[in-house]
């Protein structure tokens, strides 16, 4: 495209990523807020038992692979490939770019879909083997899958539409739009339930319309660009091999933590009913700050890191990499924090009643904590990927991924296993403790990566701004172990009571953090984008 559009400009001002950032943030912040409402719906009405894990299942298997494809190896290849086009093509090219990637990819996920609604009793036996003899259960996971397969093309094209609206400066749309899956799915939990024999088959329902939703919205906004796509079938258009090519190896290595996840799911389905659902819930518990500060920072840099290489800028790429570091370190190191020590009381507020029972949350309470000391690793990884895809390097996190997820399964293999085998209580808890450490593999190896190939350059400032996190940090943890009350008194109290105490103790440890990050030096202005970003 010839020139910078208005928005490009506005997006490289000072401050411009962090004014991004925190759009994309609190849009997922609204998501994740519903998504927890969505959570104690499920928790409320449906518990922890066998129903709800062959749910669990049906749409962690298309969400996995959301993950994988849309939001992971497509995502990461088109947004540079895309961003490449609107910095040095005309606007025609871009159309066309964006019209035969439609047709392609749309063509390519009908037939996938298609293919796993046949393949339903093949992919839970893989993904859930320990379902198989467990015939009802088994049974029920399928005729789940076959409702919830399909989500899988909307949500890939939304992400695409996703994609082309963030290279433009417009990240609040996609952002928002996930709100659409939870509202849907607290729809069908409270009104689409009670008409079906088996209650589970509503959220099945919900999940599918809620795809459709997803993508429907945001054609409005493409158009208003004048890029909703007219789909053309198309393989052999240079950048959209590029394109694939790129998917290949991205297929793997944007989303090693979620095949991680999906491991725990599976050794999950052989352990104690409620261990898939104890996990589901831990790991939506986390997906709150991993999402909001993560994610967010991810895909905000991703076209500003794709349009700096495509414009050969190596000093402001390392400069972005390093004001999204500082952030992860201010932001994922009290959320870890927190999480770890009021996980009881924050599983107790959202989920405890008749359904969910105390040993539901004290066994979710222990997956929780182990998923909540990986928070930092999780958060690296989705801040220093984009680092190797904007300059489109595929390869190197194919390998790295590669590593960590035969930790993971080593750790599990060395470790749950044979915990599970002597009768140990929570073996889940376990899984997630491997995963946790899977990720910090992850995150360290990507980030020597970057700095042996001289990609990053870390600045000033570093050694200062660690004490000053740990400072503030220590202080938060220590007000929160003196003051707040153990899980089980917190189940004697009203849920009313429950709320406010439980928003009295984060905005109390939250305020001591930033107080101690404010008295040492800390300032609004050094959250800014670099100069020029």
């Amino acid at each position: 495209m010839g020139g910078q559009t208005g928005t490009d400009r506005g997006a490289l001002r000072e401050g411009g990523l962090l004014r991004s950032t925190a759009l994309v943030g609190a849009m997922t912040m609204l998501s994740r807020l519903l998504g927890f409402v969505r959570d104690v719906v499920l928790a409320k009405y449906f518990g922890a038992n066998a129903a709800m894990d062959a749910f669990f299942v049906a749409f962690k298997i298309p969400n996995f692979m959301r993950r994988l494809f849309a939001e992971g190896s497509f995502a990461q290849a088109f947004v540079p490939v895309f961003s490449e086009y609107r910095t040095r093509r005309d606007d025609p090219e871009v159309r066309e770019l964006a019209d035969r990637v439609a047709g392609t990819l749309g063509g390519v996920l009908l037939l996938v879909t298609v293919v796993g609604v046949l393949a339903a009793p093949v992919l839970i036996a893989l993904f859930a083997p320990g379902f198989i003899h467990r015939g009802d259960q088994y049974h029920l996971a399928i005729s789940l899958l076959r409702i919830t397969f399909p989500y899988l093309l909307f949500i890939s094209l939304t992400a695409f539409a996703g994609g082309i609206l963030n290279s433009y400066g417009r990240f609040g749309v996609p952002a928002f739009t996930p709100v659409l899956l939870n509202v849907s799915m607290i729809s069908a939990a409270v009104w689409l339930a009670p008409h079906f024999q088996e209650p589970v088959h509503a959220l099945a329902w919900g999940v599918l319309i809620a795809g459709v939703a997803q993508v429907t919205f945001q054609l409005p906004f493409l158009a208003r660009l004048r890029l909703l796509p007219r789909p053309r079938w198309d393989w052999h258009h240079p950048a959209v091999k590029r394109i694939l090519r790129l998917m290949v190896p991205t297929l793997f290595g944007s989303s090693v933590a979620q095949v991680n996840l999906l491991v725990d799911t599976l050794i999950a389905s052989f352990l104690a009913a409620g261990s898939v659902s104890w996990l589901y819930y831990s790991d939506r518990l986390m997906e709150f700050p991993l999402g909001v500060f993560g994610v967010a920072m991810g895909t905000v840099i991703l076209p500003n890191l794709s349009r700096r290489h495509a414009s050969n800028d190596p000093e402001h790429f390392s400069a972005t990499l390093d004001w999204a570091l500082r952030l992860v370190l201010l932001l994922g190191v009290p959320a870890a924090l927190g999480l770890v020590l009021l996980a009881g009381p924050v599983l107790t507020t959202l989920f405890y009643s008749p359904a969910f029972n105390p040993h539901d949350v004290y066994m979710s309470d222990a997956s929780l904590v182990a998923y909540s000391l990986g928070l930092v690793g999780f958060i690296l990884v989705k801040v220093l990927l984009p680092g190797y895809y904007a300059r489109q390097d595929t390869r190197t996190p194919v390998r790295i991924g590669v590593i960590s997820m035969v930790t993971n399964i080593g750790l599990n293999a060395a470790v749950v296993v044979p915990l599970a085998v002597a009768g140990v209580p929570a073996p889940h808890a376990g899984l997630a403790a491997s995963t946790s450490f899977a990720a910090f593999v992850n995150a360290g190896l990507l980030y020597r990566g970057l700095r042996r190939r001289g990609v990053y350059l870390p600045l000033r400032g570093w050694p200062l701004m660690y004490g000053r996190v740990l400072l503030a940090a220590g202080a938060m943890a220590a007000l929160l172990v003196w003051g707040v009350p153990a899980t089980g008194q917190w189940m004697q109290w009203p849920t009313l009571i429950r709320v406010r105490d439980l928003a009295g103790w984060i905005a109390a440890g939250g305020g001591v953090y930033l107080a101690l990050l404010w008295l040492t030096g800390i300032r609004p202005w050094h959250l800014r984008g670099p100069t020029g970003q």
